[in-house]
């Protein structure tokens, strides 16, 4: 038998809280969109009957704290409640991309007002039983800085900012981390970010740098929590504790911007991706987030399964697969209807529909895995 892991189970399932502003000014809210705000308990419950006892969710603070330092926790306790009513072990997004109305993100107040958010759920966990809670303080910090600092696409809507985004969203990353091990001390933090592969356009040493100056942009955020890179900003290793990696189909290319696939002779494996980062940094790694659209789900899986495999066989300390998103869900630009989950829309009592085939390849990697659980 494999010996127990961090999370209750090694497939977890991810239930999409991205809270952006889009470029033209209206909100994204997935939890809303999806149904899973009104219906979380049944679809905790539909998940553990599903055998997947670990999830990923998140809050949404731009609803939370409409005015600096007045905290409505009623879009949350649900959540909590239902996560401990189920013994569902849940890694919270304490920020996924969304904050406050009126607040600035550029300015000392977002990180000193974000680090208090985050004391005070915190806070809130360890008062509804949770000692131990897993939270995910600032999704994605790399992704974040070029979405919303290089190339205008979501809030905060800048170009040509993103290394100026990074240092700030690693500054309230770093702020909220000792403000969540103030309230909780055996708080568990994992930092999520996408892993990239990038390959050059040419031979030309110019062109090589560039895009190997790329490739290694992905480590930049975990590098600074770790204060390996611009040390002013506070970092040291005791701030990475659990590595989320982030992996998709479309997390390759050249350069120049073409898309490298799965199959491509110079698509990187995903073992080799884990491999690396697992010497980088020595931690624990979450496979935080993976998935694919319509009938691409089942392939991918398949590959990304043999790809695990392959990583833990060379001494990968991989604890856990999570699904993202685990619901089909409304696209972020257009709300056209994205079947990427595991489970469908909710109908009038909550109850959704499963993609079977996606669904049962998790439960067979879940014996896999943990075989006896």
């Amino acid at each position: 038998m494999n010996p127990p892991g961090l999370f209750n189970t090694f497939i977890m399932a991810g239930y999409e809280c991205a809270a952006q502003r889009r470029r033209d000014g209206e909100r994204v809210d997935v939890q809303v969109s999806t149904g899973h705000l009104r219906w979380a308990a049944h679809d905790y419950r539909q998940l553990l009957a599903s055998g997947i006892g670990a999830a990923r969710d998140g809050l949404r603070w731009h609803v939370i704290e409409q005015r600096s330092g007045y905290y409505d926790w009623s879009s949350f306790l649900p959540l909590l409640r239902a996560a401990r009513e189920c013994n569902l072990q849940v890694v919270w997004d304490l920020c996924h991309y969304g904050y406050p109305d009126g607040l600035d993100i550029w300015r000392p107040e977002f990180v000193e007002r974000f680090a208090r958010f985050s004391g005070a759920a915190a806070r809130l966990m360890v008062d509804e039983g949770f000692e131990a809670p897993f939270c995910s303080p600032i999704n994605e910090m790399s992704f974040w800085s070029w979405a919303g600092g290089d190339v205008g696409y979501f809030n905060p809507g800048a170009h040509g900012r993103g290394l100026e985004l990074k240092h700030q969203l690693v500054r309230a990353s770093i702020e909220a981390i000792e403000a969540i091990r103030a309230q909780a001390p055996a708080a568990r933090l994992v930092q999520c970010d996408p892993l990239i592969h990038v390959v050059p356009d040419s031979s030309r040493a110019v062109d090589q740098e560039r895009a190997e100056g790329q490739r290694l942009s992905q480590f930049q955020a975990w590098d600074m929590l770790a204060d390996r890179q611009w040390p002013g900003l506070g970092g040291c290793e005791a701030y990475l504790d659990i590595i989320g990696a982030n992996f998709y189909p479309q997390n390759q290319w050249r350069h120049n911007g073409e898309r490298i696939l799965r199959g491509h002779p110079e698509f990187r494996p995903l073992a080799g991706l884990l491999a690396e980062l697992h010497r980088r940094y020595g931690r624990p790694i979450l496979l935080a987030e993976t998935g694919a659209e319509g009938d691409a789900r089942g392939p991918w899986l398949d590959y990304v399964g043999s790809q695990l495999a392959v990583a833990l066989q060379r001494g990968v300390d991989v604890q856990g697969l999570c699904w993202y998103p685990f619901l089909d869900y409304p696209g972020w630009d257009d709300g056209r209807y994205c079947p990427a989950g595991v489970f469908g829309d909710a109908d009038g009592a909550g109850t959704r529909a499963p993609y079977h085939p996606l669904l049962m390849q998790l439960q067979a990697l879940e014996k896999l895995h943990r075989p006896g659980q």
